[in-house]
């Protein structure tokens, strides 16, 4: 048995973060990665993938930016080119082609069997991300068969979908962006709407995310806020990337010819029924945009910053279309169905108490109930961008001083 101080589990941004920070420390630790750096990057994302956010905005413990277009959005090839530079730049000590298959608890700490064989640490992160597995809604079960089904993970590019109409199911980042990816390429496109948020990507002269970065909105902590679990719910934010810096929403889709529908709330056979909900979504984003956006204006009126980002209008509201409650999809032409109904978590591999009714991991800030075993890169984790490749540093740093104070209480208990 191969033994190490500390295991991270993943070779992604979060488990690069994680090992920069234990090498800044000293600690040895081995990544275990099942793929590639950056695996999911290369084999489980869309060919047009843009980040949401800037460059300026991809800092990771000791490596940033420092291109010639700050304020641009990285491509998926860029992302992945990015994080292959990160982990040389420090050797980090991936062993890639590795597939965890059980984590469980020995004498002397963890014990790890996968498919290259096993390993014994002290400590086990687990960096594998909130984006994990594409979640299908239990209604997929239920739709005729001839309907072809496809998840974010799996689609590429709009020619490999059948001919004929597409119902992309959710309205946040993805959703909307193969919605209008696909309806440009002639392709009818239905959107079942349900719980989104709508924010501009420029707002008085400004990327949204600079003056979400200025006011500290993306560094709230847990701490900070009235309900954890409420704030864990929130969609994620309605932006594209893109060289032209232009807002995507429903009503940007609508121009571009996208048929607007109520939340899925089930199927049977060629029948996809809906709830009557489309108004009060878009209300409710409607409200939470404009909330947003008078923080902005508070702030740059705190910071005397208005002769440089004079007031412009918002973004109008979103035409509300009459929807219907079921949708033909034989009828009406759709032969595809684009589940964007966000993440969910296999933890299937982890043989220890830690997971809630859901399977979901129990932990406080990354830190479980099983001294030594932690986790990395979830939404809202310690802070609100903790998934985000410039949040997820933060986060590191703080596990790592963990995990270093663990060591040295060992060995002093020891001694």
């Amino acid at each position: 048995m191969k033994c190490t101080d500390t295991l991270i589990i993943g070779g992604g941004q979060a488990g690069l973060a994680m090992s920069r920070c234990l090498t800044d420390r000293g600690i040895n630790h081995v990544v275990l990665e099942r793929g590639r750096v950056a695996e999911r990057w290369r084999s489980e994302r869309w060919d047009s993938l843009r980040l949401l956010t800037p460059r300026w905005q991809s800092r990771l413990p000791g490596w940033s930016y420092q291109g010639p277009d700050p304020d641009g959005f990285m491509t998926r090839s860029e992302v992945i080119g990015y994080l292959d530079d990160y982990a040389r730049s420090f050797s980090a000590p991936v062993q890639g082609g590795v597939a965890v298959q059980a984590v469980e608890r020995d004498s002397a700490g963890f014990r790890v069997k996968t498919n290259e064989g096993v390993w014994g640490a002290r400590n086990v992160v687990i960096a594998t991300g909130h984006c994990d597995r594409p979640h299908v809604p239990p209604a997929s079960t239920s739709v005729a068969s001839a309907v072809v089904q496809v998840v974010p993970t799996r689609y590429r590019h709009p020619e490999q979908l059948p001919q004929g109409g597409v119902l992309v199911v959710g309205a946040s980042a993805t959703g909307i962006q193969l919605a209008s990816e696909i309806v440009r390429t002639g392709r009818p496109v239905t959107l079942a709407v349900g719980r989104h948020t709508r924010l501009p990507r420029l707002y008085r002269r400004r990327d949204i995310m600079a003056w979400l970065d200025a006011m500290g909105v993306l560094t709230t902590t847990t701490r900070q806020v009235w309900d954890l679990a409420a704030s864990r719910a929130q969609p994620s934010l309605q932006l594209i990337g893109g060289d032209d810096r232009h807002s995507l929403d429903l009503e940007v889709l609508q121009r571009q010819g996208v048929r607007l529908v109520g939340r899925l709330v089930g199927a049977s056979g060629n029948r996809v029924f809906l709830a009557g909900d489309l108004p009060a979504s878009i209300l409710r984003a409607e409200l939470k945009m404009n909330e947003q956006l008078d923080r902005v204006d508070r702030f740059i009126d705190e910071m005397k910053l208005g002769t440089s980002c004079p007031v412009e209008r918002r973004p109008r509201p979103v035409p509300v279309p009459a929807a219907p409650r079921t949708l033909d999809l034989k009828a009406g032409g759709i032969r595809t169905i684009l589940w964007a109904t966000g993440y969910r978590r296999d933890y299937s591999w982890l043989r220890l108490p830690v997971l809630d009714a859901q399977a979901e991991l129990l932990h406080d800030g990354g830190m479980t109930a099983q001294p030594g075993l932690y986790a990395l890169g979830l939404h809202f984790m310690r802070r609100r961008n903790s998934s985000f490749l410039d949040g997820v540093g933060a986060d590191a740093n703080e596990l790592a001083d963990h995990i270093q104070n663990r060591l040295i209480c060992r060995q002093v208990a020891v001694a």
